[in-house]
């Protein structure tokens, strides 16, 4: 297994033997190189054993929760900083039940290859505000994550899986932590929703250093994973499958379950990660700075997005080989005047796409929908969405959709170069442009006829050499 470092800000990634795309520049300012499983201080077997890929039912009052936590506790009397509690297989076991976990500073929890942690199903597991508050709607108040970090230098590793059951019904309920989401939706009744409390599966707060390396995620209740006020987070090589059974049709599909959402961070590296989810795929929410997201492969999900609260800024992104199959978007920055503000300094290159309904969408007209409307609700506030200096460079979108870039007013006007970017079948009713300022660099992309009429100004970008349409051949990869 070759390493690569990755030094950014404006340093040149160093590349090791198999050169990729994301061999050149990067925003995430530490040097990254790809994690190391560490030795095992604290070693676990299991006592359960999954039926496929479930438990039995006689098995959800046997949790490991005691003792999975007790180990991590006592980490810190027995082990050096950076070793492993290892959950293992055991002689016909290969599961583990548990409610919510907490990881300590310098703790590693490793899930060997063939073993699943599985979360309870029992809502009153995660009450934050006294029984029964959790697993509610309208909600009653917040839920604990699975597994919370508040604490540096933790990781999450291993070949093992982790999995949320976010579609299994809770106990003692008639539905499940997706059915809450479910009946939760915006209606034309109730355009905010209703309020509903389910858990995250991964929160990490104040957690500088963290590191998610190989691990598999499946079935998370609400987001895989959060992390926010976080200096140094790294996801590299994760898998994250939601939802692994494809839902019958009286079962409810997963809502709001993004795969991996920084905020108010700093220096964030995800790579060679698979996400095929029911949300988001990454969504950087607001405060996020300086980060990379190299060498990727998206599936079902929202795509690669930016929003919708950017009300702190967003600054300093690269997303450098990438790959999305059927997301309902592409590149996408979503936000409204209520949420809104400054989004700068955004690198999209060498990015390959296919049956994305809207594979560039820029926008200041969120509406809390999956696909953005192409127009401006009429929302009031004075948190303006402000897109400035983004470049979207070697793109290649291998079916027709719709593209919107567009920007508030005059004094929020956004701005984008398009370097050599190709939508094959594009047609001028699928542009939707206003108040931008766009510099073509070559793309078929219909601008200057879409520019008349909709305060849209198109201006070359001087680009060296004539660049070839961006391949995709070989690119596109079965989920992993």
């Amino acid at each position: 297994m070759y390493l690569r470092a990755m030094r950014v800000g404006r340093v040149m990634v160093a590349c090791g033997v198999v050169a990729t795309a994301s061999c050149g520049w990067a925003q995430d300012t530490r040097v990254v190189t790809e994690p190391k499983i560490p030795a095992a201080c604290v070693k676990l077997e299991a006592k359960l054993a999954a039926v496929g890929d479930a438990l039995k039912e006689s098995d959800e009052a046997n949790a490991d929760t005691v003792r999975i936590q007790e180990a991590i506790d006592s980490f810190a009397a027995k082990c050096k900083a950076g070793m492993a509690v290892e959950l293992a297989a055991g002689k016909g076991t290969n599961a583990y039940l548990s409610g919510p976990l907490e990881l300590k500073e310098g703790v590693t929890l490793l899930v060997d290859k063939g073993v699943t942690l599985f979360a309870s199903r029992n809502p009153t597991d995660y009450d934050v505000n006294g029984p029964g508050t959790c697993g509610t709607i309208p909600s009653k108040g917040p839920c604990k994550a699975f597994i919370t970090i508040r604490a540096k230098n933790v990781g999450i590793m291993g070949d093992g899986v982790i999995d949320g059951r976010g579609g299994a019904k809770m106990l003692g309920q008639d539905t499940s932590w997706w059915g809450l989401a479910v009946k939760g939706e915006p209606t034309d009744a109730k355009p905010a929703g209703i309020p509903y409390s389910d858990p995250r599966l991964i929160s990490a707060t104040n957690a500088d250093g963290f590191t998610m390396y190989r691990i598999t995620l499946h079935d998370s209740p609400n987001f895989h994973v959060g992390v926010s006020r976080t200096d140094g987070f790294t996801a590299w090589g994760v898998h994250l499958k939601t939802p692994v059974h494809e839902p019958g049709p009286n079962d409810p599909r997963p809502r709001n379950t993004d795969g991996i959402d920084p905020g108010s961070s700093t220096n964030i590296t995800i790579a060679h990660s698979w996400i095929d989810n029911g949300d988001d795929n990454v969504a950087i929410k607001t405060g996020v700075t300086h980060m990379s997201v190299l060498d990727n492969h998206f599936y079902s999900g929202h795509g690669m997005s930016i929003g919708s609260e950017t009300n702190t800024g967003d600054s300093f992104l690269l997303v450098d080989g990438l790959t999305e199959d059927h997301t309902t978007s592409g590149i996408r920055i979503k936000s409204n005047v209520t949420r809104g503000g400054l989004v700068h300094d955004m690198v999209y290159k060498n990015i390959c796409m296919r049956d994305i309904q809207v594979p560039i969408a820029i926008s200041p007209y969120y509406n809390n929908g999956t696909i953005d409307q192409f127009f401006d609700p009429g929302f009031k506030g004075d948190r303006i969405p402000d897109y400035k200096k983004i470049t979207i460079e070697n793109v290649m979108d291998m079916t027709p959709g719709d593209v919107l870039i567009a920007g508030q007013d005059e004094a929020h006007r956004t701005q984008v170069d398009l370097i050599n970017v190709t939508i094959k079948g594009i047609t001028p009713d699928k542009m939707h442009l206003k108040l931008a300022d766009i510099g073509n660099g070559g793309t078929n992309l219909p601008l200057e006829k879409m520019a008349e009429g909709n305060s849209v100004k198109v201006t070359p970008v001087d680009v060296k050499g004539s660049a070839k349409p961006y391949s995709c051949d070989g690119k596109f990869l079965s989920m992993r």
